[in-house]
């Protein structure tokens, strides 16, 4: 198929889950036989490393500089705009919507938007042309709340009320003009249907079961290991949680325990907040198996965010085992005590990890039932499989294959 896919960020590095997803999709579809033209807005200039990464899977890679997040245009946006602030951030983009209209000129099996908050500047050049388009939305983000608006003063309350109202009125304006819908989870699957009272695909997130499964984890280690991207609030959220009110149990009940906390934009200012030494800053890691091969708990106390974790699907991948929340785990279909271990609780997260860690052979229970779980669910080749399917759904590619039927 000859497939036109947008995004509002460059998929390579891997430094978040949705690039992670993003690029592995592409992998994928790219290495069953299908043509992908990648059409990009990005904040950052595109590197040759990123070139590189991206040339063996996309025909035609076009990236559209996205204006400062501090421009007067957004920041006027953002307050007068009738879109929410993630569309205004991502949209008012005329040289996007001018690519977008040339591209429009050439015959498409299938044109694909990946979240709604990039629509804004391809909602007129897609009226125009009369062309479907299926929309993946990565998380119901009217409903993230603290997760999209936590960073903000307690003062500008009043506004992210006000804009989550607008998300909700964007989200059915653009949810409405979608050929097909996509979700990540079943949860968020059902959420969207009784939104707009249409079928919802589900493509999971995914992992390159193959790359982790030499992994070893070291379960005498008595080390915990966090991931995150740090751009991402939830993220923030997690780490500061674990630090103030976690790990100072866990230490009184196993001061040997130690905390490695990596990936990208990882804040300076909290090296010198916490100096336990204990606590081993890592930052951004290209190649992860290296810190999962040394530790022995994937520890991701998520109390914010959406879909599904991709950081978890990894370290289950690499037979990590996991202690985590409800969040930690959102979208995925695992049991408590079998495939991971979890509470809400900050003591009883900490009394949880200090008995985990003295029983290794509990440690390995729990990480094989993870392990043989993100195998059979969640390896990419799944999730490519689940795209196809929905392509071949698309009305005009059913006529074409009745036709050449």
């Amino acid at each position: 198929m000859k497939i036109l896919w947008t995004l509002p960020y460059l998929p390579w590095p891997t430094t978040s889950g949705g690039k992670t997803r993003q690029f592995h999709l592409l992998r994928s579809l790219a290495a069953r036989g299908h043509r992908i033209t990648l059409l990009v807005q990005s904040k950052n200039d595109i590197d040759e490393a990123t070139r590189h990464a991206l040339a063996p899977i996309v025909e035609r890679l076009i990236v559209v500089p996205r204006r400062s997040l501090r421009s007067l245009k957004t920041l006027l946006g953002v307050l007068l705009a009738p879109y929410p602030m993630l569309a205004t951030i991502n949209g008012l983009a005329p040289q996007l919507q001018a690519q977008l209209r040339t591209l429009l000129e050439e015959d498409w099996d299938v044109i694909q938007i990946e979240h709604s908050y990039s629509f804004q500047p391809f909602e007129q050049p897609l009226l125009d042309a009369g062309k479907p388009f299926i929309l993946t939305e990565h998380n119901v983000e009217s409903a993230l709340g603290a997760a999209s608006y936590d960073r903000l003063p307690g003062w500008m309350k009043p506004f992210t009320q006000y804009d989550q109202r607008r998300y909700r009125r964007w989200e059915s304006r653009v949810f409405r003009q979608a050929s097909e819908l996509v979700a990540v989870t079943r949860e968020d699957a059902t959420v969207l249907r009784q939104q707009t009272g249409k079928p919802v695909a589900v493509v999971v997130n995914g992992v390159d079961t193959d790359l982790y499964a030499g992994v070893q984890p070291d379960l005498h280690a008595r080390r915990l290991l966090f991931i995150g991207n740090y751009e991402y609030s939830p993220n923030l959220d997690a780490v500061e949680w674990a630090l103030e009110e976690i790990l100072p149990a866990l230490w009184q009940l196993n001061p040997g325990v130690r905390f490695a906390i990596a990936g990208f934009g990882l804040p300076d200012a909290w090296r010198s907040r916490w100096t336990d030494p204990r606590i081993e800053w890592q930052g951004f890691v290209p190649d992860l198996r290296t810190l999962q091969s040394q530790a022995s708990v994937f520890f991701a106390p998520l109390r914010q965010g959406g879909g599904s974790k991709l950081k978890v699907l990894e370290a289950m991948a690499a037979g990590l085992p996991v202690v985590t929340t409800g969040q930690g785990v959102s979208g995925l279909r695992v049991e408590n005590g079998r495939h991971y271990l979890g509470s809400e609780d900050p003591q009883a997260l900490a009394r949880m990890l200090a008995e985990l860690l003295e029983h290794p052979s509990r440690l390995r229970q729990i990480a094989e039932a993870g392990r043989a779980y993100v195998k059979a669910e969640h390896d990419w080749s799944v999730a490519a499989a689940q795209l196809e399917a929905v392509y071949n759904r698309l009305p005009h590619l059913k006529e074409a294959q009745s036709v050449c039927a």
